[in-house]
Parts: C-alpha cells; sequence; structure tokens
C-alpha cells in the first residue's frame, strides 16, 4: 500500500512522497521520495527528542558531514547505527537529539534525524541557518561509494522541490566554518568539485541572517 504524502504546502502540488508499506519487512512505513528513500525516525527505532527548536526555512546553506564512525551497507545496519550514533549524541554529550538533519547510508538510503524544519546540533554558529546532510563511514581517506553520493545529491534536490533549500544555496563541508578534520579529507576534496560548493580561496563563509519560523502543515518529518 503507498499513501501520497504532499509537503509543498499547495493542495494542488503533485505529491513529492509516499508512504510505502507493501514489501517492506519492517514496522513502519518508508518513505519513497523521487529519486531517494527517506528511512522516517520511527523505521530505525529513535527515540524521543528531549527538547525541539524550529527555524526558518529555506535554508540558503548546506553543510556535508561524515560521522566518522562506522559504515553501513544495508538497512538494518544503518538502523542500527543510527541508534548507536543517536545514544552518543544524546547520552554522552548531552544533546537534546541526534545533531544531524538526515544522515546517508552506504545503502543509498536517507535517514531521518532532526529534518528539515529542527534546528540541529551538527555546525556550531550555523546550526540555525543550515541543513546537514551525514553520511555515516570515516571518509578521511576513501569515499562513499556512488550509492551514498547520489542519495545527498538527491536529498539536496529533494529540499529544493520541497522549499526546505533555496535554489541558490552554498554547499559547505564541516572544516571549511570549525576546526575539524570532516567531512575527511577524500570527501572534502570531491565536493570542492561540486555545484554550489562555496568557500572561495581562504575566505571563511559569511553567515547569512536567520529567517523567522512560520509553523505549516510540512513542518518536521511531515512528508
Amino acid at each position: 500500500m503507498t499513501t501520497e504524502i504532499n509537503q509543498t504546502g499547495n493542495a494542488d502540488a503533485k505529491p513529492v512522497c509516499y508512504l510505502v508499506t507493501e514489501g517492506n519487512p519492517h514496522a513502519y512505513p518508508l518513505l519513497r521520495c523521487d529519486t531517494v528513500t527517506i528511512v522516517t525516525r520511527a523505521e530505525w527505532g529513535a527515540n524521543a527528542c528531549k527538547s525541539v527548536n524550529y527555524m526558518g526555512t529555506p535554508v540558503s546553506v548546506v553543510f556535508i558531514h561524515h560521522t566518522a564512525m562506522s559504515e553501513c551497507h544495508t538497512q538494518d545496519a544503518c538502523a542500527e547505527e543510527m541508534r548507536v550514533i543517536q545514544r552518543f549524541h544524546q547520552v554522552d554529550r548531552g544533546w537534546d537529539d541526534i545533531g544531524y538533519n538526515f544522515l546517508i547510508g552506504q545503502d543509498g538510503r536517507a535517514y531521518e534525524g532532526r529534518a528539515w524544519d529542527r534546528i540541529g546540533a551538527h555546525t556550531k554558529g550555523w546550526n540555525d541557518v543550515a541543513i546537514a546532510f551525514s553520511i555515516m563511514g570515516d571518509f578521511s581517506n576513501k569515499l562513499p561509494n556512488a550509492a551514498a553520493l547520489d542519495a545527498v545529491k538527491a536529498m539536496i534536490d529533494l529540499g529544493i522541490k520541497l522549499g526546505k533549500i533555496t535554489p541558490n544555496y552554498k554547499l559547505y563541508g564541516h572544516r571549511d566554518a570549525g576546526t575539524t578534520e570532516c567531512p575527511g579529507q577524500t570527501l572534502y576534496e570531491l565536493i570542492r568539485t561540486w555545484d554550489h560548493f562555496g568557500r572561495v580561496g581562504d575566505q571563511p563563509p559569511v553567515k547569512p541572517t536567520p529567517i523567522p519560523y512560520r509553523p505549516t502543515a510540512s513542518t518536521g518529518g511531515n512528508y
């Protein structure tokens, strides 16, 4: 069974995501969105967030991270890794929730973190103006596979279509806004070649002014 979900805020717009239960062996439906499948928080077994703070969208900045932890190549393995990362962020670091907006597995799926509208804990000083995608694994000395890289690009395109990311967004690696090696040297060298990469020479990125949060029917994980 599939259920159409329209997150554009326009009742006449064609739905871009579908809840899929048929053929899914797990307890909760997946979200199939155009060219990418999103594994919801319920599907990967997330704990409840401690508190929720929202940001205005669309954002004009996208950050790419790596987790510098384990890779995963199946939905079951990635769901377990999501639970590990959430425990690390909530318990060890004392954060409200898993830090990133979405995480990407090498199974080619996106995993819902704080989703589109919630302020993350991913890039200090930028969390209220940016969306972060983090690929699970350590990419200091190798690249993620093609499925993961394609999923990142598909999620950015989806964010634009949903009105969560501006079409003229700027893309950065975590290291561009902080003292860190993230997202790993090899992955960073790749994203520098992507369209919308915003770093010019040694000039640090300029933080845009946060825009006011306006609640809509599509807030958070309601696709």
